[in-house]
């Protein structure tokens, strides 16, 4: 079946884009390599919510190649790729998105991913899996297990499983070692800076930057930000994660007092109304707005939009909103992803350590379902493991082993 998309014409430019991602993603080719005669994905249907991006594009290209029928929706309305959404239906993969879908749109490509009666789900944000959850729960119930991408889905889904309500044992890709450290810190740092800068074309160097949040995406945007010359506030709500940021050598205050400070303001929270009317009131003229967490709720959008007299597009990406009080705030890609609406998202080396991990989870998943209880996995260490010997493999890099006598001292007491 084919899936739905917009600019199927656009398949050929999908292409190059896909093959650029593949060469910088060599230790998915290491994996694909090691299975591709045993084929352990020989008949499974997978159903897949994710950002349709070259490096995604990797991804199900080698879950297909391993046999499984793949369908796949977009897990944001404004991050698809249309070149790539082409290239992967042009080559089997049931693409249902396109950039710039409606809520209602987003919400039935995500049904139609459902209709593949999927065995393995594999969800950034977990969309797919509350959908089969609270409207396809016939079709969830012999769902053989499932994957989560990201911080937001993983809490979603452990809120789901503490009320009982999880149908399917789920691995927590986004908790993996060589996931979080590399995808949430490296790769949302340097795209979060790169969206920024696409959208609005300013000098980051001498701006004051604030950034909400210091888990694993907050730390990698701080620390870019930083080196592109910006001061750098973190706001906190966790006392540990606050006093981190200071011996980070990062200004550590409130929002309430940090509104007044800032040029440009980043949310990194997974939480809702990070941002919120009583703070854009205190404001700078000037001041834009961006959103590095999963989903646009961070930045309170409607708080922006009570308060303000009117509104008009000054870039692509860009909202200007007149206040009340005549200063203006901009809003950068409606308070979406800013990695991957204004920009790319994740450079491919990082989104290589994301998807080994997604690939290997996905193959253990098949292989010890019936072992597994409906809950939420962390990543097998030694999956997590063998992900970080793949990528070193495959970039030529060895490492030092620890000799027998080594290993004795490391276990002994005395």
């Amino acid at each position: 079946m084919k899936g739905r998309i917009k600019h199927p014409e656009w398949a050929d430019k999908g292409r190059i884009k896909v093959e650029w991602a593949e060469r910088h993603m060599p230790a998915i080719g290491e994996i694909v390599k090691k299975y591709l005669k045993t084929k352990p994905l020989e008949g499974i249907r997978i159903g897949a919510c994710l950002h349709v991006t070259k490096e995604t594009a990797v991804l199900v290209k080698a879950l297909q190649q391993l046999g499984a029928r793949v369908r796949l929706a977009g897990s944001n309305p404004l991050t698809t790729q249309d070149d790539v959404a082409a290239y992967l239906d042009s080559i089997g993969i049931e693409v249902f998105a396109w950039r710039g879908e409606t809520q209602d749109e987003y919400s039935e490509m995500i049904r139609q991913v459902t209709e593949i009666k999927p065995d393995i789900v594999v969800d950034d944000g977990a969309d797919l899996h509350v959908t089969l959850h609270e409207e396809k729960k016939e079709i969830a119930e012999k769902v053989l297990g499932g994957t989560e991408e990201t911080t937001t889905g993983v809490i979603r889904l452990k809120a789901l499983s503490k009320a009982g309500k999880l149908l399917y044992p789920v691995i927590a890709v986004n908790n993996a070692k060589t996931k979080t450290i590399f995808d949430n810190k490296y790769g949302t740092g340097q795209s979060t800076i790169d969206g920024i800068m696409r959208a609005t074309s300013l000098l980051i160097a001498g701006k004051c930057v604030v950034v909400c949040g210091y888990g694993w995406v907050g730390r990698g945007i701080a620390m870019r930000a930083k080196g592109m010359g910006a001061r750098v506030i973190v706001t906190e709500v966790d006392p540990i994660k606050a006093i981190e940021a200071l011996f980070d050598g990062f200004e550590v205050m409130t929002i309430e007092k940090a509104a007044e400070l800032g040029d440009i303001f980043i949310t990194a929270t997974g939480q809702i109304d990070v941002i919120r009317e009583e703070h854009m009131l205190k404001m700078k003229d000037g001041a834009i707005l961006a959103n590095s967490g999963h989903f646009n709720v961070e930045v309170s959008v409607s708080d922006l939009e009570r308060i303000s007299v009117s509104k008009r597009k000054v870039r692509e990406y860009v909202e200007e909103y007149t206040l009340k009080n005549g200063k203006k705030l901009y809003l950068l890609g409606e308070g979406r992803l800013i990695n991957l609406v204004a920009a790319e998202g994740h450079p491919p080396e990082v989104m290589m350590c994301s998807f080994s991990n997604q690939l290997l989870s996905i193959i253990y998943i098949v292989k010890n379902h019936d072992k597994m209880e409906r809950k939420v996995y962390n990543v097998p260490e030694e999956v997590d493991t063998s992900v970080a010997q793949y990528i070193l493999k495959a970039w030529g890099i060895k490492i030092d082993e620890l000799t027998e006598k080594q290993k004795k001292y490391a276990e002994s007491w005395r």
